[in-house]
């Protein structure tokens, strides 16, 4: 047990576990796994049931609270004592940066990155939680990519279950990357319809950034040229509940004169940057399977949808989709360069789901799937929940990626109603 901090509601209790970095030779190399144990201050004394966070990304950190808030959290701990865990490689966890692999060779980085997968996340979590709970099971809370990972833990380790809560992040259990992307583009085009819609005056003022970019080199702080492919990258946000506004006002921002403003400038590249989140830039490993290489699947698929061209009118932002040329023109990204095309040639995965033990699964769970959800498709998520047994599914276009945390825990309140058999 480490460090103990009281701030307003809430007592926190940091956490630092030492793993093997591969779980099948646990006398070998180890990495450190941080969580944080939340609780509310009035329980704390008290014997709760444990509720495991799964954040999304991959390669995201998980929350740092600030207070008993209304959102998923808050609601949590009205019942439970929450963990908050930074998934290998983020966070408070052994780094996966580029600071931190610079001197690795392409191929010894590829065969590392290779134990950030699901797999190794949720052979984390089980030591970690025989390490503070011993026999007792838990719940699990897996928000996105949580969600896929909840899967992997549900394949591999039921035993340590007590009910699963998901939102927006059931994957398709066989779908390969290109499955991913067939579904993904056409929901991406769909999203700009709608904020072109919103924003018709910003057809020409997106237009106007990309004229000039393709005609004038521009530099970002960090040295980075700013790219239209780049500057695309912003429309990730758009599936979440604010992205349209996220992407309006910045460009409300943008000119400084017949300058791109500073202000501009520094946004793009926080938001574009993926500095402290490679992994999220190496998702497509994530759907790599036994004789399947990924492949740069989305950089394939791309060249086969004309409207997502660079000089289309209007010009469409692209989502959750990577593409080799980021790891060659942003900075945080290029030492992973010869990595990722290794790890997209990759056709030796082992399996992140075991379709047998799911449809047997006995472990209650509750998933919501968001209709109009871009960055995982509601067919195969309702595909994967008729799959797994004991799993219920709510569908809703009320909310949209992010429902989880903006709902002021109504979200989490219902799946917890759902797998307990209240509704």
């Amino acid at each position: 047990m480490g460090q103990v901090t009281r701030i307003p509601g809430l007592v926190l209790t940091d956490h630092t576990f030492t793993v093997p970095l591969d779980h099948a030779a646990p006398s070998g190399e180890t990495i450190s796994v941080f969580a944080r144990e939340v609780v509310a201050t009035d329980r704390a004394g008290d014997d709760l049931p444990w509720l495991l966070f799964l954040q999304g990304g991959p390669g995201a950190k998980s929350p740092r609270p600030s207070g008993p808030s209304g959102s998923w959290l808050g609601q949590a701990l009205k019942t439970h004592r929450v963990l908050l865990l930074d998934q290998r490689g983020t966070g408070r966890s052994t780094p996966l940066s580029g600071r931190t692999v610079r001197d690795m060779s392409a191929a010894s980085l590829a065969a590392y990155i290779r134990f950030f997968r699901a797999d190794s996340i949720v052979r984390d979590a089980e030591l970690i939680r025989r390490s503070l709970l011993g026999d007792s099971r838990w719940e699990t809370l897996g928000q996105s990519y949580g969600g896929f990972v909840t899967m992997t833990y549900l394949s591999l380790a039921p035993e340590g279950l007590r009910s699963c809560y998901v939102t927006g992040g059931l994957p398709g259990l066989s779908a390969t990357a290109d499955d991913v992307y067939a579904c993904t583009y056409p929901r991406v085009a769909a999203k700009n319809a709608a904020y072109y819609a919103r924003y018709p005056s910003d057809v020409a003022a997106v237009s106007r950034i990309a004229d000039h970019l393709a005609s004038t080199p521009v530099l970002l702080p960090d040295g980075d040229r700013l790219t239209v492919n780049r500057f695309r990258v912003l429309g990730n946000a758009f599936g979440m509940g604010d992205g349209y506004e996220r992407l309006h006002w910045l460009l409300d921002d943008a000119w400084h004169g017949s300058d791109l403003s500073d202000l501009f400038l520094h946004e793009v590249m926080t938001r574009t940057g993926f500095i402290d989140s490679p992994l999220f830039a190496l998702q497509e490993y994530c759907y790599g399977q036994s004789g399947r290489p990924t492949r740069w699947a989305a950089e394939r698929a791309i060249q086969e949808r004309p409207e997502f061209a660079t000089d289309a009118t209007p010009l469409l932002f692209t989502g959750e989709m990577m593409y080799p040329w980021m790891f060659q023109d942003i900075a945080a990204l290029r030492p992973f360069a010869g990595a990722a095309d290794l790890l997209a040639e990759a056709d030796d995965w082992p399996d992140l789901y075991d379709p047998t033990r799911l449809s047997s699964n006995e472990v209650p769970v509750a998933a919501v799937v968001y209709f109009d959800d871009m960055y995982v498709d509601a067919d195969l998520s309702l595909a994967t929940a008729a799959a797994v047994g004991n799993t219920r599914a709510w569908v809703t276009n009320e909310y949209e990626h992010d429902g989880g945390a903006v709902s002021r825990g109504k979200v989490l309140s219902r799946l917890m109603d759902m797998a307990a058999g209240r509704i």
